[in-house]
């Protein structure tokens, strides 16, 4: 498809806003989901004059992880463009990665010991404040060095996340980083110990099952954080950039490093944003607006109260930002969206496979179901039940960026 794109690409001056909120997509708690029940006369308003439908991440059954996600709303197969979430989170926090690192995203968490093995109660510690996950990567960093010749480097991300970076005396091969998580997904449960799927990838997961076993020892006072569990281990990539691809000046807005790395990923340029709320993100927006051709535009908290089981507050930050999407339209884009990267329903408390609502609205709709915007109205959209992959060649399309393929 993005072979196909660049063909295609007519350079215009019309301006794309792309907001996600991430995990938007929920299940039905007394006849609605959290989109469905939350108050949103904006959206509403917009949806009924919008092309609106459902769009799969991967395919159909598929639970897609945030990086992958985000990479087919990018426009980027994510079954062709399999990217480890250490290297995005890495890249969000501004860590640079060579040809012999191994970028691995942690999380802290809580173990109870039985019979002296470590049972997860907690896979996210509770949380923690930044500030707490900040002093406990200090006592790390004081603590441990290297093991084997590989050197450790230990970041803090936000709340309970952080970034490992392994630096080892040579080049990582094609392969080596092929080593599973060691988060078992569930708590009741051992956290797993890393594996290779090679010979070379055993050699570096064998360093870091040492490691995990030597942070472990460190922090097994804590009160909350003590234990580590990662995920995403994985080398640098190279993909081409929304300027190669799409002729678009691109730039994002996120506060969390991992949504920062896979813009910065695929070069859009990562914009500040003075402090973690939906209104300071659109004070960016309107600040950098006429800088760029393309904005991404993320909103997290949705998935983490969906992740949390919190129906209420997952409908609440979905009315935070509606109250805000007049600010947003009057910038006048040419092209305005709101869709998720996934699915996270509250009554899951996890990721989920199911389609997520999409709205587009721009100069040229086939109109809405009349019903607003939510799962239901969406599922009778004009658009159907699309790729995620397809997103971005309608959103040149609205843009009136591509020109006509064919005689």
């Amino acid at each position: 498809m993005q072979s196909l794109i660049k063909k295609l690409i007519n350079k215009n001056r019309k301006k794309i806003i792309f907001c996600v909120l991430d995990g938007l997509g929920g299940l039905p708690k007394d006849g609605k989901t959290e989109l469905e029940a939350a108050c949103t006369p904006n959206m509403d308003r917009l949806a009924d004059i919008s092309s609106c439908g459902l769009h799969l991440p991967v395919a159909r059954g598929i639970t897609p992880g945030s990086g992958a996600a985000h990479l087919g709303l990018f426009g980027y197969d994510p079954l062709q463009y399999e990217i480890g979430r250490g290297v995005l989170e890495a890249l969000g926090l501004g860590i640079d990665l060579g040809p012999n690192d191994l970028a691995i995203r942690g999380n802290f968490a809580t173990v109870e010991y039985k019979d002296e093995n470590p049972v997860v109660s907690d896979r996210r510690a509770g949380r923690i404040p930044t500030e707490e996950n900040k002093r406990i990567i200090e006592k790390l960093s004081s603590n441990i060095d290297s093991i084997d010749g590989v050197k450790a480097s230990f970041y803090p991300g936000m709340e309970h996340r952080f970034v490992l970076k392994l630096s080892f005396p040579q080049q990582i091969q094609e392969g080596g980083d092929q080593i599973n998580d060691t988060d078992p997904q569930e708590t009741g449960k051992m956290p797993l110990l890393a594996s290779g799927e090679n010979e070379q990838s055993q050699k570096a997961a064998d360093v870091l099952n040492k490691f995990v076993e030597s942070i472990a020892e460190v922090i097994k006072d804590e009160e909350k954080a003590n234990f580590t569990l990662l995920r995403g281990i994985s080398v640098y990539p190279h993909l081409s950039s929304y300027e190669e691809t799409y002729g678009l000046k691109a730039a994002c807005i996120a506060t969390y490093p991992m949504y920062r790395g896979v813009a910065k990923l695929v070069g859009m340029d990562v914009l500040e944003v003075e402090n973690n709320t939906i209104a300071s993100e659109v004070e960016t927006l309107k600040r950098e607006f006429e800088k760029y051709d393309f904005i991404y535009f993320h909103v997290k908290k949705t998935d983490s109260y969906g992740e949390d089981g919190n129906f209420d507050s997952k409908a609440g930050v979905i009315e935070e930002f509606d109250a805000l999407v007049p600010e947003i339209i009057s910038l006048n884009p040419d092209v305005f969206v709101v869709t998720g990267d996934h699915s996270t329903p509250s009554t899951m408390m996890a990721h989920s496979w199911h389609p997520v609502p999409i709205m587009i609205n721009s100069a040229y709709p086939r109109l809405g179901s009349g019903s607003g915007f939510g799962e239901d109205a969406c599922n009778n959209g004009s658009l159907g039940i699309i790729k995620s992959i397809e997103i971005m060649p309608l959103l040149l399309a609205h843009a009136d960026r591509l020109k006509k393929f064919g005689a």
